[in-house]
C-alpha cells in the first residue's frame, strides 16, 4: 500500500492487511464497543483487530484506543479492561492508562455517581520512540524577591487525565460531523497527535468515522490513513478531509 494519506471504505479487518508491516506509527481510534452508540448496524472483530494493529505499528508505535463500558443489568461490562489485557498479551506494552473528562453525561444515574469519562490507553510496541509532552498546566509557588513575597507562574506537562468541553462547537465546529453517533473532540485527537508523533509520520484510524483524527493529522503535518465501513460515515469523512484542502476550513 501506497505510504501517502488516503480514506478507504471498506472492512478495516480487510483493508488492514493491504497495509505493510510496521509501517504505522501512530493510530488514534475510538471503536464501537458495547453497543453504547448504533454505528449503521456495524460490529467488529476486536482480536483480529488488535492484531492487525500489533502487526502495522512500528517498533516504538503507539496505539491510542479511546473505550468504555456498558452498564447493563447494573453491573459495568468491562469491555475495556479485557481489551487492555488482550493488547499486552499478543505483545503491546500499556504505556498508560489516561482518563478522557467530558463536560457533561449523556446518561445520568440515580443510584451511582454520573459517568463522565472514558479510558483512552496508551499502547506501545516497544518503548515508545516519541514523546513530545504537552505543558499547559500552570505551576504556581512561592518566592522571595528583594525580601518580597511573590508569585511566579510556569508551565509544566500535564497531568494523564485529560479534560474537554464536549457538545455542540466544543466538538468540532463541522456541523457535518454530528452526523455521527459519537464524534470525540478534535482537540483529544490533536493532543494525541502531537504528543505520540512528529511531522511527516503516518497515523491510522481503523474506525474512522467521521474523519477527525484525519483531519488533525493532516492539520499538524502528518500523514494519515483512514478506514470506514459505513459509506454515509466515509462521505462525511471526505467532505472535512476536502474542505482543508480547499483552504475552506482552518483549525485552531
Amino acid at each position: 500500500m501506497t505510504s501517502e494519506s488516503k480514506l478507504i471504505l471498506g472492512d478495516c479487518l480487510k483493508e488492514m492487511k493491504e497495509i505493510a508491516s510496521e509501517s504505522i506509527d501512530l493510530t488514534v481510534t475510538s471503536p464501537p464497543y458495547d453497543g453504547l452508540r448504533e454505528y449503521n448496524g456495524y460490529i467488529f472483530n476486536f482480536k483480529e483487530t488488535a492484531k492487525e494493529l500489533f502487526r502495522l505499528t512500528k517498533q516504538g508505535g503507539v496505539v491510542v484506543w479511546v473505550v468504555g463500558d456498558a452498564t447493563i443489568k447494573g453491573s459495568e461490562t468491562g469491555t475495556s479492561f479485557r481489551q487492555a489485557l488482550y493488547f499486552k498479551e499478543i505483545g503491546f506494552n500499556l504505556h498508560d492508562t489516561m482518563i478522557y473528562e467530558k463536560s457533561g453525561m449523556a446518561n445520568p444515574s440515580s443510584n451511582r455517581y454520573h459517568q463522565i469519562a472514558e479510558y483512552m490507553f496508551c499502547l506501545s510496541k516497544g518503548k515508545p520512540k516519541t514523546f513530545n509532552p504537552i505543558k499547559d498546566r500552570e505551576n504556581k509557588y512561592k518566592g522571595f524577591q528583594g525580601g518580597e513575597q511573590s508569585f511566579r507562574a510556569d508551565f509544566g506537562m500535564r497531568f494523564n487525565i485529560w479534560r474537554y468541553a464536549t457538545g455542540g462547537s466544543n466538538t468540532s465546529k463541522d456541523k457535518s460531523v454530528f452526523l455521527h453517533p459519537a464524534p470525540f473532540p478534535e482537540l483529544l485527537a490533536k493532543d494525541h497527535i502531537l504528543s505520540w508523533s512528529n511531522e511527516g509520520d503516518m497515523v491510522l484510524d481503523p474506525f474512522m468515522g467521521s474523519g477527525t483524527t484525519c483531519k488533525m493529522a493532516k492539520l499538524n503535518n502528518r500523514k494519515y490513513i483512514g478506514i470506514e465501513i459505513s459509506s454515509e460515515y466515509f462521505e462525511i469523512a471526505k467532505k472535512r478531509i476536502k474542505l482543508i484542502q480547499e483552504n475552506l476550513l482552518f483549525s485552531n
